[in-house]
């Protein structure tokens, strides 16, 4: 059941000025509220993968420029660039995050996975073959957004444009910007496009674009869980897919932001933004770029309480499919879905959800150019 369908279209535009103003969706989790408590003030802060295009539009709608490993278990029969994920228990969650917390058991049967994050290429045999048109390129609904005039009604998504100088980092709208012409075809905006990134993931995706892809692949998002269990490889309580170490033998294992965030990226791990698929050495399970690189789409609903509601229960939850509906202190009134693995955007500076038991959440129906998808298929 979709939750709050009809607050989105009634959302008062006075209201969203409000939240774009106070940055309440950017601001670290220690300022939420509701069924969300305080981070301590040790934390570190944490990233803003909760930007909607409902918020984020209002203050900048103005800018329109451009800114492999074999699986484990049994494999025989495979589809195509998928591994097989054997089910069993683990312990799901890190307490690194308030609203991964508590640790907990949970219990998946077993699946298929792809290997990789769905590519530019496979998106576009899924647009030829359906003439598909993604939410980032359609026009903006007049009834979510009824204060703006026509012409600001222009497609358009969301892209990471860095500063040039060093910003506070309580304050998002400093690198995120709505750019008009912004799309899977041209992630950063009109002025780039795919030539030569057939390999790399595609990005710019709504939640309902990925679905639509997975139905037409035969295939299906994972739930929280199913990505979760498959990004452990087995290690079960690790930080990372590869371990505790984030770089072991000083190699970096996956594509985050080093240097100064936002404005100095030193790609020391050799990629200044989104990276091509397996790029990076793959988990245990044969599976590429299940931390860093761009976000991870999944099934689940988002609420900030849901594992503390699962732990109430008393017994190991049997694949969990998510909450019944969404809540997120930050954002009231826009339901969120959940994503994993981190991007290239992630630090400890800011955020440190590359961290295999963290979570992401985004509306539905916000695209950006750091958030991807794969698929997975029942035995």
């Amino acid at each position: 059941m979709k939750p709050a369908s009809t607050n989105r279209r009634t959302w008062a535009w006075t209201w969203r000025v409000l939240l774009v103003a106070l940055g309440l969706y950017g601001i670290a989790q220690n300022r939420a509220r509701g069924s969300q408590s305080a981070i301590p003030q040790s934390s570190p802060l944490q990233c803003d993968t909760g930007v909607s295009r409902r918020s984020l539009h209002a203050a900048s709608r103005l800018a329109t420029g451009s800114v492999l490993s074999a699986a484990k278990g049994n494999s025989s029969g495979a589809p195509d660039a998928m591994v097989w994920i054997p089910g069993g228990r683990f312990w799901m969650g890190t307490e690194h995050t308030e609203d991964a917390r508590p640790v907990h058991q949970v219990e998946v049967k077993s699946f298929w996975m792809d290997r990789n994050d769905v590519t530019n290429e496979e998106f576009s045999r899924f647009v030829e073959a359906t003439a598909y048109v993604t939410i980032a390129e359609r026009p903006l609904d007049p009834n979510e957004f009824p204060n703006l005039a026509p012409e600001d009604l222009t497609p358009g998504s969301v892209v990471f444009t860095p500063p040039n100088h060093p910003v506070s980092l309580h304050d998002p709208l400093v690198w995120w910007k709505f750019i008009r012409g912004a799309n899977w075809r041209h992630p950063d905006g009109p002025g780039s496009d795919l030539r030569g990134k057939e390999q790399y993931p595609v990005v710019q995706v709504a939640w309902p674009d990925a679905v639509a892809y997975a139905k037409w692949a035969g295939k299906r998002l994972p739930t929280e869980a199913e990505w979760e269990f498959a990004a452990r490889g087995g290690r079960d309580r690790q930080e990372f897919p590869w371990g505790d170490e984030l770089q072991p033998k000083g190699q970096w294992m996956a594509n985050i932001f080093q240097g100064h965030f936002p404005d100095a990226n030193t790609a020391e791990d050799g990629h200044a933004g989104v990276a091509p698929v397996a790029s990076f050495p793959p988990n245990d399970y044969g599976l590429y770029d299940m931390a860093g690189n761009v976000w991870q789409w999944v099934s689940d609903w988002y609420r900030p309480d849901y594992y503390a509601l699962l732990q109430r229960q008393g017994s190991v939850t049997v694949n969990p499919h998510g909450p019944s509906d969404s809540f997120d202190p930050q954002e009231l009134g826009v339901p969120k879905r959940v994503q994993k693995g981190g991007s290239f955007l992630c630090t400890d500076q800011y955020c440190e959800r590359y961290i295999t038991g963290s979570r992401g959440k985004g509306d539905p129906e916000t695209a950006t150019n750091h958030i991807g998808f794969r698929c997975v298929r029942d035995q």
